[in-house]
């Protein structure tokens, strides 16, 4: 019960701020819009693997977010006042994640209602999509309860946006990495970014064949241990900062 009123809290902070939610949700969609107007030669811009890419895009903002909440909750001493409670670490991280997926689940909705005006042929698999989104979620919320842990309200801002550019950049949200060499191919493979892009565009298109072993591993063990470490990194600063 401390767990769901912890994550009414969360919800109830974040929708405090519409400018930011709209601006998070406004800008996907536009990029959505506006690529579709270009008749670009690359598979990456089609509706139907452009818009995998738009979600992906739509986390990072999450990412954001994320740390600056949790930044600013241990700037305002709220976590010290909470850490006299019974909850565990894990329930706080709880109650971060439950807090978006309403946010998450509002956003996904829209990118989708856009693109099939736009011209996506709706099925099913935009279902399962949207379901599958939610777990991939699970690990841009767990990296920005991890930046907030870190850095400080100002600065998780600035260290947010790097997520954000690499989703740009190392996805294939824009390009494929083939075409940038393959050394730079080699990074997009350790980052859990493209693999993410992989499994969420392999349930949209009911194209499997796309999701490899290695996505799948690269995901599960991303959203494994980063999870682990924003629990113990945020246990750790409650203790450091109850001091």
């Amino acid at each position: 019960m401390r767990m769901l009123n912890f994550a009414k809290r969360n919800f109830k902070e974040l929708v405090r701020d519409p400018l930011s939610l709209i601006f998070e949700i406004a800008l996907p969609i536009f990029l959505l819009f506006i690529f579709q107007q270009f008749n670009i030669p690359e598979e990456a811009y089609k509706l139907e693997n452009f818009t995998p890419g738009i979600i992906l895009f739509g986390f990072s903002f999450i990412t954001l977010f994320t740390s600056t909440l949790v930044a600013k909750d241990r700037g305002t001493s709220l976590l010290i006042r909470l850490g006299t409670s019974p909850m565990k670490s894990s329930d706080y991280i709880l109650g971060y994640i439950l807090s978006l997926v309403p946010i998450i689940l509002v956003q996904d909705v829209l990118f989708f209602i856009v693109a099939i005006l736009l011209g996506l042929k709706f099925s099913i698999n935009i279902l399962f999509t949207i379901l599958i989104s939610l777990v991939v979620s699970i690990l841009f919320i767990s990296l920005g309860i991890l930046i907030g842990s870190i850095v400080s309200e100002k600065a998780s801002g600035g260290v947010g946006s790097v997520i954000v550019q690499l989703v740009c950049f190392t996805s294939g949200m824009y390009f494929s990495k083939d075409l940038v060499g393959k050394g730079f191919a080699k990074i997009c493979e350790i980052l859990p970014f493209e693999s993410s892009l992989n499994i969420i565009k392999g349930i949209l298109n009911n194209n499997l064949s796309i999701i490899s072993l290695r996505n799948i591993i690269v995901f599960s063990m991303y959203t494994i241990v980063v999870l682990i470490i924003s629990i113990i990194v945020f246990k750790k600063k409650m203790v450091s900062d109850n001091k």
